[in-house]
């Protein structure tokens, strides 16, 4: 269910795969998007049970409806009914609540300054990449206390650029704002590697990639991937910061 965990000094990050819930196909098993088609019933279903599974009130979790965008929302606690913002990006001065991020080929980027007590998650595909969502969830955190420097970052499973094909004008066009993102498939046609354009905007700004995860999205029957099933569910990211300053992680 929980396909991995990071903790450090009082920071927790988890990601998920898609084993272990209670959705039916095409969504077997773990979804957690409620936009995508599944019944409602079983994406509340599978938020319960990973929120037990870490530990988490399932109501204090904040979602976002992520647009593709470089939004980013300043929470102090879980939305009312309705009030989920269209964002791309959440940071949190209040330790104990927990941010979350579907995806499905796009890149997960979690974010802890585990000193100031600030945490933040954004979700980048290609256009939140080019527009610069992650940069502006640093920029957000900052603007709370937290110092690029202390904050580190862990990226969950995503696409590849061995596997995300484009045309060859979109490469061009993501490559002139993040030259790092270009890429070529393994078959030799266009693409482009989100997660190598997410690495060179946090060594940018200062921060400090923790940690990636090797995984391709694409590649792997146990992760959710848009790009090869069109209809199908999302996997979640996560995370928190422990109750008080400089607590050891359970």
């Amino acid at each position: 269910m929980i396909g991995q965990q990071h903790h450090e000094s009082g920071a927790h990050f988890a990601f998920t795969d898609r084993w272990g819930g209670v959705s039916a196909a095409p969504y077997e098993q773990l979804n957690l998007g409620g936009a995508v088609g599944d019944d409602p019933a079983a994406v509340r279903a599978n938020r319960d049970l990973v929120a037990r599974e870490l530990g988490l009130d399932p109501a204090a979790v904040v979602w976002m409806n992520q647009v593709h965008g470089r939004d980013v929302a300043v929470v102090e606690g879980p939305w009312g009914e309705g009030d989920i913002p269209s964002v791309d990006g959440v940071v949190t001065a209040r330790r104990g609540l927990a941010l979350a991020v579907l995806t499905a080929d796009c890149v997960p980027v979690l974010l802890a300054d585990p000193v100031a007590g600030i945490a933040g998650a954004a979700h980048a595909g290609r256009p939140g990449l080019v527009a610069g969502v992650v940069p502006a969830a640093v920029a957000a955190m900052t603007a709370l206390g937290a110092e690029p420097s202390r904050i580190v970052a862990h990226v969950g499973p995503a696409v590849c650029g061995r596997c995300y094909e484009v045309p060859e004008a979109m490469r061009a066009d993501v490559a002139a704002v993040v030259p790092e993102a270009w890429a070529t498939t393994s078959w030799g046609t266009p693409s482009v590697d989100v997660a190598a354009g997410v690495r060179a905007q946090l060594a940018a700004v200062g921060v400090q990639l923790r940690t990636q995860s090797p995984l391709c999205t694409r590649e792997s029957a146990d992760h959710y991937s848009y790009r090869r099933d069109r209809t199908t569910g999302r996997l979640a990211s996560y995370v928190w910061l422990g109750g008080v300053p400089g607590e050891a992680a359970q």
